[in-house]
């Protein structure tokens, strides 16, 4: 007499039965070894399924950081391979896409993102988009990182700023501007269009030429020399402005003043309580920025 032990999976419980069967000497050998091996194997399946199922209720399909983990520390020491000059690592949250980790980091003053895997052993540098919405999520998040450094205003003189709107309008923006960069030129319309809305609001213009436009340095310095706002705004209309030459500094002093406080593209707009914006917007986004609610 042989029992045969029959083992089945239901669910979370081990179901094990045991039935007698009658079987010759003769081939009671070669069955045992179908029947060793056949049990065998339904344990390996069965533990298998077993575990499989305990993992998908508590595992790495669920939360990821339960099973993953990186500290400040460890993601500063994979950076610096890189050879990125002085990285500091602000925040670290998972990415977008899982397996992730999006790194916020900052070096010599300018912020950046990168994104290293759950293995630690890449980094991973470029943009994130939604195919299904066409939403650049790396963008999105360097512009959060931007707009939440504030700018100690303190440091920033507006004696020979160009103004646009009233001297005494209660709410005054900062405005980093570049004479030959068409998203300035644009923001610039939206912003004549505040101040006829709003004569609460005023605008101080401060010119800060970046060096992927040649000529816009010397048009800086002659419009400040000049201390025209209608040349600036000829030369956004792509009309032709003067050279003049004066003895000032203005235009020195805002390029040393914009890396010192975190500033590396344009147009950027800063309020009195030190909010930055990067980027152009529209005239009610502009107010809605100015007013606190954006």
């Amino acid at each position: 007499m042989l029992s045969f032990t029959n083992i089945a999976f239901d669910q979370k419980e081990l179901i094990v039965t045991t039935m007698p069967i009658k079987i010759s000497d003769r081939k009671y050998r070669a069955v045992a070894k179908v029947l060793v091996l056949a049990t065998f194997f339904s344990l390996v399946i069965c533990f298998s399924v077993g575990s499989a199922f305990a993992f998908g209720q508590g595992g790495c399909d669920g939360e990821c950081d339960k099973c993953h983990s990186i500290t400040k520390s460890e993601a500063a020491d994979i950076i610096k391979r890189l050879k990125i000059p002085d990285p500091k690592v602000l925040n670290i949250q998972m990415s977008p896409v899982k397996g992730l980790w999006e790194v916020s980091i900052e070096s010599q003053g300018k912020a950046g993102l990168l994104y290293i895997p759950f293995s630690k052993r890449y980094v991973v540098q470029g943009q994130i988009i939604d195919v299904t919405t066409g939403v650049d999520k790396t963008k999105e998040q360097y512009q959060i990182i931007q707009d939440s450094k504030k700018v100690d205003v303190s440091k920033i003189s507006l004696k020979n700023a160009l103004v646009l709107g009233q001297k005494k309008a209660r709410k005054k923006v900062i405005v980093f501007t570049d004479p030959d960069c068409p998203f300035c030129a644009k923001l610039h319309e939206e912003m004549k269009k505040v101040v006829e809305k709003r004569k609460d609001i005023v605008f101080y213009i401060k010119l800060f030429p970046l060096k992927m436009h040649p000529d816009s340095y010397w048009k800086s310095k002659s419009i400040i020399c000049g201390k025209s706002i209608r040349m600036l705004e000829d030369n956004f209309a792509k009309k032709p402005i003067a050279r003049e030459e004066c003895n000032t500094k203005e235009v020195d002093n805002t390029i040393k003043l914009a890396e010192k406080i975190g500033i590396t593209g344009t147009p950027t707009l800063i309020l009195s309580s030190g909010k930055k914006h990067s980027g152009t917007m529209d005239a009610d986004q502009l107010i809605e920025f100015v007013d606190g609610k954006k």
